[in-house]
């Protein structure tokens, strides 16, 4: 059977309407071509093409040039991409420079494209297909009214997804250069502005990453951005567009996420007439790409969601996007061993016989995996000198890192080491032999950060220099994971060697994506997992290279509560490394048990950070317990659907849950920070849960999955502060499915 075509063009009504049974986009060629968005939301049915955008002379708002109707304006219409000085007068989605210094630039509808599948983009993080049948891409070329400058607008719609996958090719053929001076990856114009009053962000700090902020959209322009060179601590490349009502389980709700690790930017602005315009992409801010004659850009892809199931159906639709369609390689789907890295049992002062300690504790306590961090290589006692010198620190381990790789794998543990790849210190031998490596202004001495400059990644004979070093330790050492880190901002960004200076923030990115692709593609079998001095670059062009990333350098159990609830709003549970540390810890000082440590951590990818040669056997007792846990629940956790059920940004208390593919596991994680003399009894309700029974395995009590989603459950009534619970369940049979168990 012919399956029905995702994308249609209605030549009659001029209406491009891309849709499954999920959501519709709804684009109309107007008059004089100008291209407007009608629609982005719920499916809608049998469509007729006929809302028209009303018309009405707005003042000082001007006509759509050479079309002489008062009432027709592109500074009022909803547009689907717009340029700059056409009397559009609202925030633009792309800038350009000509050669006479013009910036003029007026798109039209030029023709289009329906492609099956999705085209690949050359050298950047993306979504993918697996079976060309299950998407289907729409090209829009755009060309400016008097000059062959043309733009490829890319909309790509999956079968079964409610996402719309956006990006923009610019093409120069004037015979000219010209300057790309911003080049968004998608605009989103909606009328409404009741409908989606609200905007989420994810601001945060170096150690408090992501954490929810949800503002009203007020009149004017408001941006979320990075400057950093990376998508940063400060403020994640992921908003999410609400109405006040919309809750975790109710509502609507649109996700922007951008598939990219650099400076990005989002601009809402909310126009004279209460429409709203979301602009999204690499940040204007020091960006300026120059197009030759014949020559092209391609921006990074954007995803924009939209679910009418509340906060939770967006990030569903997000989670799996990223598991399955963005996260590629052996260890996609593979569970992740639960580890143990030795940065904070030993930090740099460490021996072969520290190291083989460790590794004894963790394989008599089931760890799956032993991480030695910083401090192997160069003459590395401390964080001012080697980096860039990635050989190894000669006497320091009495066998060498193979020695302790292959005492790791003889006591059955697998074996990962920590990099920094893109740094450089000024007292290493890398600097002395080729101090031009360094990313600075010739003439100016470069800023430090951390003790440790930046290698200009724009060249490839930097990033030559850097591969050939790592994959002597990969060729000589049996490694089975790799922590790539990435310890500041970028700063003193200049290239000698780029001619157009606007170009190195966003040529560092793609020559980052040029060697991680080369790396990860020579070693498929390492389990690579990204780091930025923790949270710092946590974004999806990331993940399509490695499939985990270190959530946060803080692993204080109750900020932990706020930094994973917030990095869940767009990222999947499988992409969120999560530790155990010691108490009190390392970051705050703060005191918890073992027990909440350990419940926080589970609800990630799990792992330990502690001097494991220094617990008690009670404590001991205790990790045994929870990774044995861990690897019952393992599965649910990391591949399963996950939702949050109760926001500790707005409570004293937290809830969230995991439900397994083939619903017969939910576990439940509920946290309450602080006490009090009369608590008050709080509920928790579940959600999505599969019809049937289920018993919880630790007190062997059995509910109906409708009493757990519409009773609830009682928060257990904890003493003292920051105590948490986890619930496992398992999905008994029951009627039927008993009936036809005793038959089997």
């Amino acid at each position: 059977m012919k399956r029905r075509s995702l994308i249609e063009f209605d030549p009659e009504t001029n209406v491009f309407h891309l849709s499954n049974t999920l959501i519709s986009y709804v684009m109309k060629i107007e008059e004089s071509n100008v291209l407007s968005h009608v629609h982005f939301g719920k499916k809608v049915s049998n469509y007729s093409g006929n809302k028209k955008y009303p018309r009405r002379d707005r003042g000082f708002s001007g006509n759509v040039p050479l079309h002489e109707e008062r009432a027709f304006s592109k500074d009022t219409l909803p547009q689907e991409f717009s340029g700059h000085g056409s009397m559009d007068y609202r925030i633009p989605a792309t800038i350009i420079t000509r050669e006479n210094g013009s910036s003029l630039l007026d798109l039209r509808y030029e023709t289009y494209q329906i492609l099956q599948g999705k085209p690949k983009l050359a050298g950047l993080p993306q979504t993918y297909v697996v079976d060309e049948q299950e998407a289907q891409t729409l090209c829009i070329t755009l060309k400016d009214r008097e000059l062959p400058i043309y733009v490829d607008l890319f909309y790509t719609i999956y079968e079964q997804r409610g996402a719309i996958i956006r990006s923009a090719k610019y093409r120069n053929q004037t015979g000219q250069t010209i300057w790309l001076d911003k080049a968004a990856s998608f605009q989103l114009d909606l009328t409404n502005s009741g409908r989606f009053s609200e905007v989420i962000a994810l601001p945060g700090a170096h150690a408090r990453e992501r954490l929810i902020s949800r503002q009203q959209i007020t009149d004017g322009v408001k941006t979320f951005e990075s400057r950093r060179g990376s998508s940063s601590h400060q403020m994640n490349n992921f908003i999410a567009l609400t109405h006040s009502h919309t809750t975790e389980t109710l509502g609507e709700a649109i996700g922007l996420q951008f598939i990219y690790s650099g400076n990005h930017a989002f601009e809402i602005e909310k126009d004279q007439i209460d429409q709203l315009r979301i602009v999204g992409g690499i940040n204007a801010y020091q960006f300026q790409w120059q197009i030759l004659d014949e020559d092209e850009f391609q921006t990074p892809e954007m995803i924009l969601s939209y679910s009418d199931e509340g906060l939770n159906g967006m990030s569903h639709v997000h989670h799996a996007l990223l598991r399955e369609r963005v996260a590629r390689g052996k260890h996609q789907y593979e569970p992740r061993p639960i580890l143990v890295n030795n940065w904070e049992a030993t930090y740099f002062d460490f021996t072969s016989k520290k190291i083989e300690a460790l590794i004894d504790e963790a394989a008599d306590l089931g760890m799956e995996m032993f991480v030695l961090d910083d401090g192997w290589f160069g003459k590395r006692d401390a964080d001012t000198s080697s980096l860039g010198d990635w050989f190894e620190y000669e006497g320091k381990l009495a066998n060498g890192l193979k020695g302790v790789a292959d005492y790791a794998h003889e006591k059955g543990l697998k074996f990962g080491l920590w990099v920094e790849p893109e740094m450089i210190s000024l007292d290493s031998d890398l600097y002395r032999q080729t101090p031009e490596y360094l990313m600075q202004e010739p003439n100016r001495a470069p800023a430090a950060s951390r003790s440790q400059f930046v290698l200009d990644f724009t060249r490839k004979e930097v990033r030559d220099s850097i591969s050939q070093q790592l994959r002597k330790i990969f060729d000589k050492v049996p490694i089975d994971y790799i922590k790539w880190d990435m310890n500041r901002s970028l700063s003193d960004v200049y290239s000698a060697y780029v001619e157009n200076q606007g170009e190195v923030y966003h040529r560092y990115v793609l020559g980052l994506y040029d060697l991680l692709e080369e790396l990860t593609t020579a070693y498929p079998d390492i389990l690579w997992e990204g780091c930025s001095g923790g949270g710092g670059r946590f974004d999806a062009g990331i993940l399509y290279y490695m499939p985990q990333s270190w959530t946060s350098d803080n692993t204080d159990a109750v900020e932990r509560i706020d930094i994973q609830y917030g990095t869940s709003l767009g990222y999947a549970i499988s992409s969120m490394g999560a530790h155990v540390s010691a108490s009190p810890n390392h970051q705050s000082g703060r005191v918890t048990d073992l027990k909440t440590r350990g419940d926080v951590a589970m609800s990630g990818v799990f792992g330990y950070e502690l001097d494991l040669t220094v617990l008690t056997p009670q404590e001991k007792a205790i990790i045994k317990k929870q990774i044995t846990l861990y690897k019952e629940i393992r599965q649910t956790v990391q591949q399963g659907r996950f939702d949050r059920l109760v926001n500790p940004f707005e409570q004293n208390i937290a809830a969230w849950q995991f439900i397994s593919p083939d619903n017969k596991e939910v576990v439940v994680f509920m946290a309450r920070r602080l006490t009090s003399g009369q608590p008050p009894f709080q509920e928790i309700r579940l959600v999505g849960l599969a019809e049937g029974r289920y018993r919880e395995k630790k007190s062997s009590l059995i509910y109906s999955s409708s009493e757990l989603m519409t009773m609830g459950l009682y928060l257990p009534d904890f003493y003292g502060d920051f105590q948490t619970e986890m619930l496992h369940f398992e999905k008994i049979a029951t009627g039927k499915e008993e009936e036809h168990a005793s038959i089997d």
